[in-house]
């Protein structure tokens, strides 16, 4: 990498990769077949310190830099992506509205206990009819006495059977503007539906929420001001695509580990099949491809740490980076041929899994038209 890290910064990595060597990676199609939420495997990362790392010491957190966090996201999506995933919702979208936000109550009782994995955040933005779309988002919150109540249906809610508060936008008003609530499972008029079945990472449970008629009091509603929601939104939005990116990194390396490996021992002909020109060309493109991804998204990072404009950089980062993963699982299976559709190697858990990080943090549509509208301006 063009980056030159410290000491520190390299410590802290080598803690998750060597977390990641010694647990997550034997563990990782156990987690995978379990079809359940690796518990055990998180709180240990959230002993690590993991859930905090964003956030300012005097919270809790240990404060460092995106470039320092998007290492270890690395490295633990090089173990398993539905650990990364479990882990790095809870450390940022299941919590930093808590953080930037919520009063004091909220933050001793709810978010500080979610740091050690004591209590488990979900955010719910995503809607039958609104995705990509913030401006379709239809729940709605009408001012009562003493709070509001919220009506409206969300779907694709990360960690809802397990959440013990949720973050909600909702519209406000005849305006519509849209604003932050916090919601704690306890509430009446909060119901968590169907679990979503889906291709990848099985170890993150995904499910429909349902608010009929739901009170939040007046201390729950998290945003400052009325319809401030997509501008705090869009403040985290360039770190999550980042994230996003890094995750990729990680399962990136993961399928090129493999795919060199194997093509190492597998016979054709006899000899090795990373003799054969066919197979020497795609282990090419799959490590100039990460190789590029791993400098768009610590570029990306660093102009974040430092201040710098950096909306345009995530973008590229997060577009690059999953799509240059997806194509890199998508070769490592074609050097595995027939063994890369076979259960018994991580190659198709790769596969299934890496389709996660193509729609989290934005599709690859709606970040081109970001890129573009950025190089207009």
């Amino acid at each position: 990498m063009v980056l030159n890290l410290t000491e520190e910064q390299i410590a802290i990595r080598e803690t998750f990769a060597r977390f990641t060597d010694e647990q997550i990676i034997p563990n990782a199609e156990a987690i995978d077949v379990a079809h359940e939420y690796p518990r055990d495997i998180v709180k240990q990362l959230a002993d690590l310190g993991f859930v905090g790392m964003r956030y300012p010491e005097e919270v809790g957190g240990s404060n460092v830099d995106l470039v320092t966090f998007c290492l270890c996201v690395e490295e633990i999506a090089r173990g398993s992506m539905s650990v990364a995933g479990c882990i790095s919702m809870q450390s940022m979208m299941g919590t930093k509205f808590l953080e930037m936000l919520g009063n004091d109550d909220i933050k001793e009782r709810l978010f500080k206990p979610a740091l050690a994995l004591e209590k488990i955040g979900a955010i719910c933005m995503t809607e039958p009819n609104a995705g990509s779309d913030l401006g379709g988002l239809a729940t709605s919150a009408t001012k009562v006495d003493g709070g509001w109540v919220l009506n409206g249906n969300k779907i694709w809610v990360t960690a809802a059977p397990l959440a013990d508060f949720f973050t909600v936008f909702a519209r406000v008003g005849e305006e519509k503007l849209l604003s932050i609530f916090l919601v704690e499972k306890e509430f009446e008029g909060i119901s968590v539906g169907k679990t979503i079945e889906k291709m990848g990472v099985w170890a993150l449970p995904t499910s429909e929420l349902a608010l009929d008629e739901c009170f939040v009091p007046d201390s729950h509603c998290l945003s400052e001001e009325i319809g401030d929601g997509e501008g705090h939104l869009r403040k985290l939005l360039s770190e999550i695509r980042i994230m996003t990116g890094a995750l990729g990194l990680g399962i990136a390396r993961a399928a090129l580990d493999e795919a060199v490996k194997y093509a190492a021992e597998r016979q054709q002909f006899g000899k090795p099949i990373n003799r054969f020109q066919a197979v020497q060309m795609k282990l090419a493109e799959m490590a100039t491809d990460l190789e590029a991804a791993t400098h768009l998204v610590y570029h990306a990072a660093q102009l974040l740490d430092e201040g710098k404009e950096h909306r345009k950089e995530a973008s590229m980062a997060k577009l690059f980076a999953s799509e240059a993963a997806a194509s890199i699982c998508d070769k490592a299976a074609r050097i595995f041929a027939s063994y890369g559709y076979a259960m018994e190697y991580p190659i198709q858990r790769f596969l299934r899994d890496v389709r996660f990080i193509l729609i989290g943090g934005g599709t690859s549509d709606i970040l081109k038209l970001v890129i573009a509208k950025e190089l207009s301006t």
